[in-house]
């Protein structure tokens, strides 16, 4: 007698392990998902992320942060925050949010091609770019320099 379980009742085939009727529960207060109303959430992590205040000083943080010498900040607003940033449609809910993540995904960018612009001139260039000052731009010689070698 084997029993021809529905896509509902197997919770191993739906998306986080049946957590979706949890999901739906918690939506259906605000809007019913049954009749195609989705609800979009500020954070990847859905109904169990942070609230839109909690969001709103989140992303502030994140982005004033990122100036402090901590651009991955920037990219981890991004990710955090991906639904606000992928929805055009969301920008009228988290009108207060969309700045800092804009802001963020914007600095990201500048900072990834300001980095790897900087990395690639010394990777390609090296000492044909910079003639003899290259000697003095590198670090690998810095053992010969200091006379740290003689030793071995």
């Amino acid at each position: 007698m084997e029993r021809v379980m529905g896509q509902d009742d197997d919770e191993e085939r739906q998306p986080l392990g049946g957590s979706r009727r949890l999901v739906q529960r918690m939506v259906s207060s605000g809007g019913d998902v049954g009749n195609g109303n989705s609800v979009v959430w500020p954070t990847v992590d859905g109904p169990l992320g942070l609230s839109e205040e909690r969001s709103l000083e989140y992303a502030r943080s994140f982005f004033k942060w990122g100036f402090c010498l901590l651009p991955l900040l920037w990219a981890v607003n991004c990710f955090y925050f991906w639904p606000v940033l992928r929805n055009r449609s969301s920008a009228s809910s988290f009108r207060r949010i969309r700045p800092y993540v804009v802001g963020s995904s914007v600095a990201f960018l500048i900072f990834t091609i300001l980095l790897s612009s900087w990395a690639l001139t010394f990777a390609i260039g090296g000492e044909r770019l910079f003639g003899p000052a290259w000697k003095e731009l590198v670090m690998y010689n810095v053992a010969d320099k200091l006379g740290l070698t003689g030793w071995m």
